[in-house]
């Protein structure tokens, strides 16, 4: 389910990249924006769009770690733990 809700996002993402696109070129070729205005415009929306993305992995990961936690689950962390301890106890 949430990987249907990532690609949601990014087929989302990805038409409305078109349709800005199709917007800018249109205000070029109407003489109401240059190519490098439209360009800036577009480097400015992609540095959000990254900084967005990265603050929604963020807080998918911090959801999952909580869910992990309340759920009683082993981390990878806690099973290296246990077999360095088994590892221990089986030398000694």
């Amino acid at each position: 389910m949430l990987k249907d809700l990532i690609n949601l996002g990014v087929g989302s993402a990805l038409l409305a990249k078109e349709k800005v696109e199709e917007e800018l070129k249109e205000l070029i070729e109407k003489g109401k924006m240059s190519k490098e205005e439209a360009q800036e415009l577009l480097d400015k929306a992609k540095a959000k769009g990254e900084e967005q993305e990265r603050v929604l992995k963020e807080e998918i990961k911090k959801s999952l770690k909580e869910v992990i936690e309340e759920m009683g689950l082993a981390t990878k962390k806690d099973l290296e733990e246990l077999k360095e301890a088994l590892k221990s106890k089986r030398s000694h």
